[in-house]
């Protein structure tokens, strides 16, 4: 971890923080990558009695790719909530098991589950065309050879019958959770795999994250009349269901029987997610200048007034995101009380709510800033889960700082803490690790999260503050529904900047090089004094360099990289600032000189902004009076 400051660091006078991002115009591009398209049909009977339901599922599929597929791949995420499958295997195997799917002896309780208990989700039938198609289980991915090839450009429809359990909570999807709600439906239908150009995605589900083709959802769910029903889509029928989505002061005509079908429509989306229980307060927040908001939380003395409270905040977070990212591209959001701690899903999310306001808060900006990363531009998650996680983690710090504080100076310091213990911990792997793969969760949580916020963070040290808010705005703008690549982001980047960046996206995520300049030191030469600089760790890096005189006047001077072939803009507008000549990587050691004799600095320090992740802070500070 980075010491903190000392004294004599104390003595060099301001520090420099994150400029918080205000409001810039978003540019327009376009991009020449193609997608697959599905549009989904579903019928589905759910019995809440024995958490068993069966449905009926009619898939059209658009190949858009310039292949002739001959087989399909379907996600059948249930079958991992199983003994003996590879979320079970792997959970006993890894060092550091994740703590919620664990008995209190770090025991996997997918392990334990009974029959009745356990998940599961099958095809009883499947047609291609009208014509029986062969399809065969493995663990969580049913493979499927097709009756005919489908060409570049044309569809195929397949109609599937199937059947599934729904798993005592474990992770993300269950019934029954801790805090007692009845169903949290993710994951729990059969999903066509992604195809690009990089082939098929139709990996196993260990535990970690998704990735899924868009399309157009149309979804009828049968259920016990008392639940009360919310997630992704549009509900086509809100007269004939009641529990607060018919319109206000109006009648609601329920049809006869124990059971109520609710019909969704979610257009453009790449999952489908619902939760429910009959005893769910359902509330609407309309937003002037935003979607409608949803909230469906349990009538629970103990949550209620934080709930209520929550609902503000949350248009607040959406106004920011609005602003600092680009618009929210549907008319609908849903927080719902569910699953087993804060996970995205198209059109809302599922989080737990018996929380502190500031952790319920904290928990909904951050799943809510996921519905621009995930679910508009959908990075592969198992691939590239730094995009989503540590883009979102950076963008909703930022949003939290903002709307409930207090306010501070670098909100992102946790993001820089995190990273530095992983980086000096041995234990970290690179960012191009396949999320699957990594050796303990620890691992894989510092890399995503906190070093995939830095990578944006240190991003606008490298090219500045105004241009990295631009960058990701004209990111949204020219990748939303293209599921980009890390480097789509790079060269958003630059085109923004002017700046040549392949440098840090291979340094910062291909590798585990880490960031150490120093100051080697400070002499004097014809009266002149010179400031000499060594790069100790493997990253490349530009350098600004604060010098504080004796009279407290202040000046900056600033290094570019040589293979930046290019530089930012003064970021300290009221100080005076220097460039000086390009530093080449190879070199180890640099130096300048100022046309002052030595004994007039007070005190010279690298990167006064702490925005750069150098990994020890120690050797960034001379002062005059050092021994």
């Amino acid at each position: 971890m980075r010491r903190p400051v000392n004294k004599k660091e104390r003595l060099i006078g301001l520090l420099f923080f994150l400029i918080l991002p205000g409001s810039f115009a978003l540019a327009q591009n376009s991009s020449c990558y193609w997608q697959q398209h599905v549009d989904y049909a579903m019928d589905v009977a759910m019995d809440v009695e024995n958490y068993q339901y069966s449905g009926t599922q009619k898939l059209v599929y658009t190949n858009n790719s310039p292949d002739t597929l001959n087989r399909v791949y379907y996600h059948l995420y249930f079958n991992a909530f199983q003994p003996g499958s590879e979320m079970d295997i792997r959970l006993q195997n890894i060092k550091d098991p994740d703590g919620r799917m664990t008995t209190t002896d770090k025991k996997s309780r997918i392990a334990t589950l009974s029959e009745s208990e356990m998940g599961y989700l099958h095809a009883v039938s499947l047609k291609q065309d009208g014509a029986e198609v062969g399809h065969k289980e493995e663990g969580t991915i049913l493979e499927v050879d097709l009756v005919k090839p489908v060409f570049p450009g044309k569809k195929t429809t397949f109609e599937m019958e199937f059947e599934g359990q729904i798993p005592v909570m474990i992770r993300r999807a269950g019934r029954n959770s801790k805090e007692g709600v009845a169903l949290s439906m993710s994951q729990w239908y059969p999903k066509m795999a992604e195809y690009d150009f990089e082939g098929w995605h139709a990996d196993p589900y260990i535990s970690r994250e998704f990735h899924g083709v868009w399309g157009d959802f149309d979804v009828k769910l049968t259920i016990d009349k008392d639940f009360v029903v919310g997630g992704t889509g549009y509900l086509q029928n809100p007269q004939e269901i009641g529990h607060g989505y018919e319109a206000p002061g109006t009648k609601v005509h329920r049809t006869k029987g124990k059971t109520l079908t609710w019909h969704f429509k979610a257009p453009m989306v790449h999952d489908f997610t619902w939760a429910a229980d009959p005893d769910y307060i359902h509330d609407i927040l309309p937003m002037e200048n935003g979607p409608t908001l949803h909230f469906l939380y349990k009538n629970d003395n103990e949550i209620l007034e934080n709930w209520k409270k929550l609902q503000s905040k949350t248009a607040e977070a959406m106004d920011f995101y609005n602003k600092n990212i680009g618009a929210y591209p549907y008319n609908q959001y849903s927080v719902v009380q569910g699953g087993d701690g804060g996970m995205e899903y198209a059109m809302c999310t599922l989080i737990t709510g018996k929380r502190a306001f500031g952790s319920l808060v904290g928990v909904m900006t951050h799943e809510l800033a996921h519905s621009w990363f995930q679910h508009a531009l959908a990075t592969n998650e198992s691939k590239y889960e730094w995009m989503d996680e540590g883009f979102t983690t950076f963008i909703s710090t930022l949003c939290m700082n903002e709307i409930l504080g207090p306010k501070k100076e670098n909100p992102l310091q946790d993001s820089y803490n995190g990273y530095y213990g992983l980086a000096l911990s041995g234990k970290e792997q690179p960012q191009t690790t396949h999320a699957d793969r990594y050796d303990i969760n620890y691992a894989y949580g510092i890399s995503a999260y906190s070093k995939g916020s830095v990578f944006l963070s240190q991003l606008g040290y490298i090219i500045g503050q105004d241009k990295l808010m631009e960058t990701i705005r004209r990111f949204y703008t020219d990748f939303k529904f293209k599921h980009p690549f890390p480097n789509d982001i790079k060269r958003t980047a630059e085109k923004v900047s002017g700046i040549e960046l392949d440098w840090y996206l291979t340094d910062w995520t291909q590798t585990t090089n880490t960031i150490d300049y120093g100051i080697k030191g400070v002499t004097e030469e014809d009266g002149k004094a010179k400031i000499i600089l060594e790069r100790i760790g493997n990253m490349p890096m530009p350098l600004d360099i604060l010098v504080v005189y004796t009279d407290e006047t202040q000046e900056t001077f600033y290094a570019p990289l040589r293979i930046m072939r290019g530089e930012k803009e003064n970021p300290y507008a009221h100080l005076n600032r220097n460039v000086l000549p390009d530093w080449p990587w190879a070199f180890p050691t640099y130096e300048f000189t100022i046309d002052k004799p030595i004994s007039s600095i007070k005190g010279v320090m690298i990167d006064p902004s702490q925005l750069m992740a150098d990994v020890n802070g120690e050797n960034n500070v001379w002062t005059a009076d050092a021994p």
